[in-house]
């Protein structure tokens, strides 16, 4: 059975940063696309930032020199780190994975974690 599961939500002020993890079993997904996307109250899900089979990197305009995604093989694991918090980055994270193109679709992703929350301050 596959699972995603996220952690490292919390509450932060505003400048803050916080780390979010992704970690997989099942299966390995060093060979596929995974992605972190998130939803805000009353909120349509939306991209946060991607990273190919192949390790290219894709970013919502939001997040672009604030958030970092990474991800490591051997621990089947993959990262958000987020850097210079705003307050309108409050949402539930979810990490999602095995997209075969169109990264910035939810649509497009077979498995998702149940999110994490990140609350910003001001």
């Amino acid at each position: 059975q596959v699972q995603l599961v996220e952690s490292g939500g919390g509450l932060v002020q505003a400048g803050g940063s916080l780390r979010l993890s992704c970690a997989a079993s099942g299966r390995t997904f060093s060979s596929a696309a995974m992605g972190w996307f998130r939803q805000a109250p009353g909120k349509e899900r939306d991209f946060v930032a991607a990273i190919s089979y192949s390790g290219r990197l894709y970013y919502a305009d939001s997040v672009k020199g604030r958030f970092t995604i990474s991800r490591d093989n051997a621990k089947n694991t993959m990262y958000l780190q987020m850097n210079s918090l705003k307050p309108e980055d409050t949402a539930v994270y979810s990490c999602a994975a095995e997209a075969s193109s169109n990264y910035n679709s939810p649509g497009r992703y077979r498995y998702w974690g149940q999110g994490t929350q990140v609350t910003v301050s001001s």
